[in-house]
């Protein structure tokens, strides 16, 4: 809608300000255009500055605000970009705005597919807080449910699909549970509005598991998987081969939205040209187009070309011709300016010049590779301990935590999910912090090379590094550790960054706990309270061998050392000793081991002057606990409490 906008000049605001609202006091008055002061005037007080308005129509700021945010909604539906999302955002300004921006993203995802539905909910995650206040996310809701009448003239599902995105927000914690309540307050009983809030309250937020099965109800990623990558890409060349159409070719590679992963057309294309002659010219052309247009880069060229140059040795045993015909196809593209040769060198010479392994290494990752693959079939953590122990080879520790997180990257959530747990226990069984920078230094650095088969690789790498900090495996600083072995500006840098900003965020601990879906990843207020309430239940006559299970069932090997205090100080508080008859049976069945023993007793120790004021004789009867655990080979023999004790 136009306003009129007054500029002045050279003159003063107050007079401004009168002048204005006399000029407009009267309807009859004709739109001001230049007033101006004339000196000649005997009633010209000609010691005032002279001043001038001019009348100027301008837009309202609203109507640049909404046409730039169209703009950048439809960018991140095609890029999938949250950081430029954000600071395109932020450069707009206007951010009392931001309610608007919030009802705009949602509908116009709400409009399309699920993949751009589940790209609006990430992206209200990322900006919550940061970019756009809670207070902006909820009037923007608000005025979705306001308007959902409206939207459901074009939307036919329209209050079902807003239900989803409220339940969304309120499982990724930008609206609180609060918010049905309060919404319903202020919507009309008979309205979409209203039956939008019962619809998220009662079909999705009431059911079992509801949080996973909303995460996961738009595809739970708005990221393509590997495979399906990697299928699409044969299907676009298989289909490019039979109708020769290039620009068409060109744009679907264009629409995968991949530009990371253009080595793997390159390698796709040259392994086709090798198992058909007659889909040379037709390859070449496609990648010498797709280079001068810049959809394929000169990196990800040389990186094609030299993923081919490794596997030659095996393309051979199936097409004999194919050194040859890469030999003859190598040149050809130097020549015609679509490989740049120093590129591609260099990327040999990297790959030609790795040290040779030792046949030691070579049998330790043989060995580790099994390991793991059982680890995974059994979730069995003291048998990797036990694994690792008889393998003995511990300056091999951080080649061990390479191929483990290697693995699960390439797996489910489920795994993933096994491999941090895995961490947090060898790290308090066997594993020094040492070994785990190194492990991580050695991710990082093969982080290129690993993109390669693992598409979101740096993003999974990111979210290993974060979930270590979280689970105290890795302290904070030591990611300053690690970025600094790394060269500036890598892959690996970036990773590291991208870790520190899952770790600074709101709710970082239980997001991140959660973030292979879940699994074992309670809050350590949640593990507590389970722990204390299955010890209460064997201390009122439970019997022992459903306790064990229990413990075992609670799948946080690393944690256990909570049970050996809570433990100890229930049998303090009751004075009902068959609590060390559990903890003994834990031992001999292999569930709580001497080092969570060791960290349990000495996190006791370090307590006994506080469970001292409540139970007087704490220290005598934690001397005895002691002297029992030792006798039965619980403890490391430097424990050395009844030396410090008094």
């Amino acid at each position: 809608m136009a306003s009129r906008e007054w500029f002045f000049t050279n003159g003063q605001q107050k007079k401004l300000e009168l002048a204005n609202q006399n000029l407009t006091s009267s309807p009859k008055s004709p739109p001001p255009f230049a007033v101006k002061k004339d000196e000649k005037d005997p009633n010209c007080d000609t010691g005032e500055e002279p001043y001038a308005l001019v009348g100027s129509p301008v837009l309202d700021p609203l109507d640049d605000y909404k046409r730039e945010v169209v703009s950048i909604i439809e960018e991140y539906f095609s890029s999938g970009d949250g950081e430029v999302a954000a600071s395109d955002l932020m450069d707009l300004g206007l951010s009392e705005y931001h309610p608007y921006f919030v009802k705009r993203l949602v509908s116009m995802a709400m409009d399309r597919g699920d993949k751009e539905k589940e790209k609006a909910s990430v992206l209200l995650s990322r900006l919550y807080a940061d970019v756009v206040s809670p207070d902006q996310i909820r009037v923007g809701f608000i005025r979705l449910l306001e308007s959902i009448g409206d939207l459901a003239l074009d939307i036919p599902d329209a209050v079902n699909v807003l239900a989803l995105f409220i339940a969304r927000a309120i499982v990724d914690e930008i609206l609180p549970p609060v918010f049905l309540a309060r919404a319903k307050k202020t919507l009309p009983d008979s309205s979409e509005g209203f039956q939008a809030i019962l619809t998220a309250e009662k079909s999705y937020l009431s059911a079992p598991h509801h949080a996973e099965l909303v995460e996961k109800k738009w595809g739970g990623s708005t990221h393509i998987t590997v495979e399906e990558t990697k299928r699409k890409i044969s299907d676009i060349l298989k289909e490019y081969v039979e109708n020769g159409d290039t620009r068409e070719a060109c744009r679907c590679i264009r629409e995968l939205g991949v530009p990371f992963f253009h080595h793997e057309v390159v390698k796709r294309g040259l392994v086709l040209v090798m198992e058909s002659r007659t889909s040379e010219p037709l390859i070449l052309k496609l990648l010498k187009e797709a280079s001068e247009e810049g959809l394929i880069s000169s990196s990800q060229m040389a990186k094609g070309f030299s993923r081919i140059a490794e596997s030659l040795d095996d393309l051979s045993l199936d097409i004999p011709s194919a050194k040859t015909l890469f030999e003859s196809i190598v040149p050809k593209a130097i020549t015609e300016g679509w490989l740049d040769e120093d590129t591609f060198k260099e990327r040999s010479d990297q790959n030609g010049g790795l040290p040779i392994e030792d046949e030691k290494l070579r049998s330790y990752k043989k060995d580790v590779v099994t390991i793991v693959q059982e680890y995974f079939l059994s979730d069995d953590i003291p048998e990797v301990i036990r694994s690792l122990v008889d393998i003995g080879s511990p300056e091999y520790n951080p080649v061990f935590l390479k191929k483990l997180i290697t693995l699960a990257m390439d797996r489910k959530n489920k795994e993933k999910e096994m491999v941090s747990v895995l961490l947090s226990a060898l790290h308090m069984e066997m594993f020094s912090t040492k070994d785990f920078i190194n492990g991580f230094i050695m991710l990082l650095e093969s982080a290129d090379d690993t993109a390669l088969d693992i598409l979101e690789a740096s993003d999974e790498l990111a979210l290993f590094l974060a979930r270590a900090v979280i689970d105290d495996v890795l302290a904070p600083l030591n990611l300053d550790e690690i970025s600094n072995s790394l060269p500036p500006k890598s892959t690996g840098c970036e990773t590291i960054r991208s870790a520190r900003s899952l770790i600074s965020a709101r709710h970082a601990g239980e997001r991140l706990l959660r973030s292979w879906g879940g699994g074992t990843g309670w809050a350590v207020e949640d593990a507590k309270d389970k722990i204390w309430k299955l010890l209460e239940e064997y201390e009122s006559g439970g019997v022992i061998s459903e306790a064990c299970r229990c413990i075992h069932d609670l799948g946080m090997p690393f944690f256990n050392h909570e049970v050996v205090k809570k433990a100890l100080v229930m049998a303090m508080e009751k004075k009902n000793d068959r609590m060390l008859n559990l903890l003994q049976e834990c031992f001999a069945e292999g569930i709580i081991t001497t080092n969570q023993m060791t960290k349990g007793f000495g996190r006791t120790k370090e307590s006994l002057d506080d469970l001292s004021l409540d139970i007087p004789n704490a220290k005598e009867k934690f001397n005895s606990y002691v002297a029992d655990a030792e006798e039965n080979g619980w403890l490391h023999r430097d424990f050395g409490v009844l030396q410090i004790l008094d």
